[in-house]
């Protein structure tokens, strides 16, 4: 009578293919099944939308810098992370992000609600270097961000680029009117791909990120993107019961 041994994975590539394939199998099914037994995997939430052009643009440039290797956005829903970062993480506030930034590696804290914490002062302060406003910072230093001007030629591509993934920026009369709809004027103006750079070079002006009206840099577009993380949903409209069902 066979006796199973685990010696037998070890020695034989068969018998170890076909429980490697086995375990797979059963884990997917695992993952995968429960996601059919249920109507959405998505809280509904209001306030959630795609980037603006000059957010993201500084997007773009916190996934160039490598900013990501060292600080996830991702906030647990563990007290400890409530407690020192907010609200946990919700995933339809990551749906038009791509690639999103969840993660686990901390060198940094965690990105995810760090909008509207600091002002715009302390935060190009802070990429200029760092530990003249966090003294044990081990953060780089980013002081070109400043004098770089953003190169935004391209904004409308970068856009198209990711309407093909699925966010809705609008490249036409019917899909601005659906955005108008869905998000309400004011913001379907900041996602009409044929307006890009015009919006992008207003909303920098206008946020002055970098202290600098005069130009449009790399600054500018970095700031107005950390500024806006975590911002979007009002989480005092909606009680624990109502999202807790989708963990």
């Amino acid at each position: 009578m066979f006796k199973f041994k685990h010696e037998n994975l070890e020695t034989n590539a068969g018998i170890l293919l076909v429980a490697t394939m086995l375990a797979i199998s059963v884990g997917g099914l695992v993952e995968i099944a429960p996601l059919f037994m249920i109507d959405s995997t998505m809280e509904k939430v209001d306030g959630v939308r795609p980037y603006t052009p000059l957010e993201q643009r500084g997007r773009d440039i916190f996934v160039r810098e490598g900013c990501y290797t060292c600080h996830s956005q991702m906030i647990r829903p563990f007290r400890d992370e409530q407690l020192r970062y907010g609200h946990y993480s919700l995933a339809s506030e990551s749906k038009y992000d791509h690639p999103f930034q969840w993660g686990s590696k901390r060198t940094g804290p965690d990105l995810a609600r760090v909008g509207g914490k600091y002002s715009n002062e302390w935060h190009v302060q802070h990429l200029i270097k760092p530990t003249s406003v966090v003294p044990e910072s081990v953060m780089p230093n980013y002081p070109w961000l400043l004098s770089t001007p953003l190169d935004y030629a391209d904004v409308g591509d970068r856009m198209r680029a990711l309407r093909t993934t699925g966010v809705p920026y609008s490249a036409n009369a019917e899909e601005y009117k659906a955005n108008v709809e869905k998000f309400g004027e004011a913001v379907a103006k900041t996602l009409h791909i044929p307006d890009a750079q015009k919006n992008l070079v207003a909303q920098a002006q206008e946020g002055n990120y970098d202290g600098d009206r005069t130009n449009v840099t790399e600054m500018d577009a970095l700031v107005a993107y950390l500024q806006v993380l975590g911002t979007m949903v009002d989480f005092r409209q909606y009680k624990p019961e109502d999202l807790v069902k989708y963990r």
